[in-house]
């Protein structure tokens, strides 16, 4: 099957397309043919080993061999493992692996895995799981949002930010979204009952207007975000493209920052540490089969594009998502 692979860190230039062996699966495993993938910062943040502590999980010098990198997916079942339950072959599924997404096939454990909605297309669904994920688990258990809070969201435009602006819809609240001038629009179209354009105001400065405040961007200190927050309202620090560049522990040093300050103040910092599961991810089937939520796309790529996909995301300014066809 082909796959891409890179044997040193660096920009997207570094990956390369191989031929490799279809890969096994373990009792718990199925065999997906993968028809779509997405890109997040998480998979460039691998590639170019930004930050520095990636390299203790996948290789100090250089990646491991045979590493894949991508996540986020949605295809069709091959094959099925002897403990599999609940999934069969020829289902079409979408879900999220920690490495191995941008190759033909891929094994995902059955837990990391939901039947793609009959009205999503493979692109569609492979740009849910990441994101909604970390928008869902940020909101949900972090925040504990509840109808007729006011929550803002740093960062509505992206691929979290869309979710997360749609979801804290569903449960209710009064949403506002900051973005740029010309996604003031596409946040309004996704439920924010406000938008703020960050090139012209600077939302820090709103005092205690809000319940919840959603950081994905990270370009601001903590205690700068807790300013437009009530006394007992609640920081969820997601971190993105702006968290960290280039440094050691990238989008962990502004957690650190969080966790070191929560103790000493009356609002509550918390951080998504995302956790892709069957169970949420048919909760986030349920809603967009609904049409209560949607999936973002700004750009599609063909699988042999991928690099240039992600030298796009890495830009920072994509809509939405940015889906791979396989």
């Amino acid at each position: 099957m082909k796959a891409w692979s890179w044997d040193r860190y660096g920009p997207p230039d570094v990956l390369v397309l191989k031929d490799v062996d279809e890969p096994a699966i373990a009792g718990d495993e199925v065999l997906v043919r993968v028809r779509a993938a997405s890109v997040n910062p998480y998979d460039w943040r691998h590639v170019q080993a930004d930050p520095k502590l990636i390299r203790l999980s996948i290789g100090l010098r250089r990646p491991k061999p045979g590493l894949i990198p991508g996540a986020d997916l949605a295809g069709v079942i091959e094959r099925v493992g002897d403990e599999v339950t609940g999934l069969r072959v020829g289902d079409e599924v979408f879900g999220e692996v920690e490495l191995g997404a941008f190759a033909e096939t891929v094994a995902v454990p059955q837990g990391r895995l939901a039947v793609k909605p009959a009205g999503l297309t493979f692109e569609q669904a492979a740009s849910v799981s990441m994101a909604a994920h970390t928008a869902l688990q940020g909101l949900r258990d972090v925040a504990k949002i509840s109808a007729g809070q006011r929550v803002l969201v740093n960062g509505a435009s992206g691929g979290v930010g869309t979710f997360a602006v749609q979801l804290a819809r569903t449960f209710g609240a009064e949403v506002t979204g900051v973005c740029s001038t010309r996604n003031l629009e596409l946040v309004r179209s996704l439920g924010a009952d406000d938008a703020v354009d960050y090139t012209r105001e600077d939302f820090t400065e709103r005092e205690g207007r809000y319940d919840v405040l959603m950081d994905i961007v990270g370009d601001r200190p903590p205690a700068r975000l807790r300013r437009p927050l009530t006394r007992r309202g609640t920081l969820v620090i997601v971190g993105g493209i702006a968290s960290g560049r280039g440094r050691l522990l990238g989008p962990a040093a502004q957690v650190l920052r969080g966790a070191l300050a929560s103790p000493f103040v009356s609002q509550h910092v918390g951080t998504v540490h995302w956790k892709p599961n069957s169970t949420d991810l048919r909760f986030l089937a349920d809603l967009m089969e609904k049409g209560e939520i949607a999936p973002v796309i700004d750009r599609t790529y063909p699988f042999a594009e991928i690099p240039e996909a992600l030298r796009y995301l890495e830009r920072g300014h994509a809509r939405g998502k940015v889906a791979i066809t396989v």
